[in-house]
């Protein structure tokens, strides 16, 4: 996968091609989800304020604009509409995130959990998924609508599986990758999906930019899994270790169950049993990783969806949204991206 820092440039270069491709559109779209979180209740009001304040890439809402750009579609503003809408099932299921993770920290600030409470974080998430609902209403399109609507069970459902699996240390890998498929990637896919059907593209089309939004969904989470213990990047100022904290199973604890000794295996299995783990127990879950390759390994499976990424977009004429989308399957590896 070659080098951090080579990596980072790369990946930087090909989100500053998209974000410039739609940069007039991203703006319209903020102003849109500016205004669907505007409510009549002070709470709501300050809850979605200090969500928007947080920022984020918006790569979702990139990938819809691009994609219907790549499609051709070019007058009207269901785009925005839509990527707006891709954006606040995204934001929704964040707040919803926090709250199942008991996370403190998102964008290096305070979740909106850890302000206002649980309670207030998983109405205020409910009340982002109803207006995204409206907007699909008001898109008048069923096929966009039975899209999103499935895409919204199916996060939903991979959220309960991550939660009937957790602290399961000899998760198999194909159960997490159900779990990033449905929680991280159905997302992506749709999002990609829906600027062909804007575009009115027959299904050939439709098919090359679902499977591609999936696999580079796939990719996205198993990168920025990976990272999380990628010790070393704490040369470059980067917090890892939130998800051992957390407790969560991912590819790089899965990987490196399958090759230690069955005594590091009891030791590794005790630290997720635990309620709290310390930074000893991190350091000596680094070192294992470290000695035994698991980065490697990760980014070795991270490939193959890349390339299925990459090789998806064959059907369409060459381009520069072509291209600017495969340049995209590089990938991040920066966890905010």
């Amino acid at each position: 996968m070659g080098s951090v820092v080579h990596l980072k440039k790369q990946i930087n270069n090909s989100y500053s091609n998209l974000l410039t491709s739609v940069e007039d559109k991203l703006v319209l779209v903020e102003e849109k989800i500016s205004s669907k979180l505007t409510s009549k209740v002070e709470l709501i009001d300050k809850m979605a304020d200090y969500h928007l304040r947080t920022g984020g890439k918006r790569l979702r809402a990139l990938l819809t604009l691009e994609s219907a750009k790549l499609c051709g579609y070019r007058k009207g503003g269901r785009d925005i509409n839509l990527a707006a809408c891709v954006e606040l099932i995204h934001a929704a299921t964040l707040m919803h995130d926090d709250v199942i993770d008991n996370a403190e920290i998102r964008r290096g600030k305070k979740t909106l959990n850890t302000i206002w409470g649980n309670q207030s974080s998983i109405l205020v998430g409910d009340y982002l998924l109803s207006r995204c609902f409206e907007m699909m209403v008001e898109d008048g399109n069923l096929e966009v609508l039975k899209l999103l609507s499935s895409t919204s069970s199916e996060i939903a459902q991979g959220e309960i599986l991550q939660l009937q699996h957790k602290g399961e240390i000899d998760m198999l890998e194909e159960t997490y990758l159900k779990i990033i498929s449905s929680k991280t990637a159905s997302l992506f896919a749709a999002a990609t999906k829906v600027g062909a059907i804007l575009a009115d593209r027959n299904l050939k089309y439709k098919e090359a930019l679902e499977f591609y939004g999936k696999n580079l969904g796939l990719t996205f989470q198993i990168a920025d899994d990976t990272l999380d213990y990628n010790s070393e990047l704490i040369s470059f100022g980067k917090k890892i270790g939130n998800d051992f904290f957390e407790g969560k199973i991912t590819l790089p604890i899965i990987l490196l169950y399958q090759k230690i000794s069955n005594l590091d295996k009891v030791k590794l299995k005790s630290f997720f049993d635990k309620k709290e783990r310390g930074n000893d127990e991190l350091d000596y879950v680094l070192d294992l990783i470290k000695k035994n390759n698991i980065i490697d390994d990760c980014y070795k499976k991270a490939d193959h969806f890349i390339n299925l990424a990459f090789n998806s977009l064959s059907v369409f004429e060459e381009s520069k949204e072509k291209e600017i989308l495969k340049n995209l399957t590089s990938f991040s590896i920066e966890r905010n991206f």
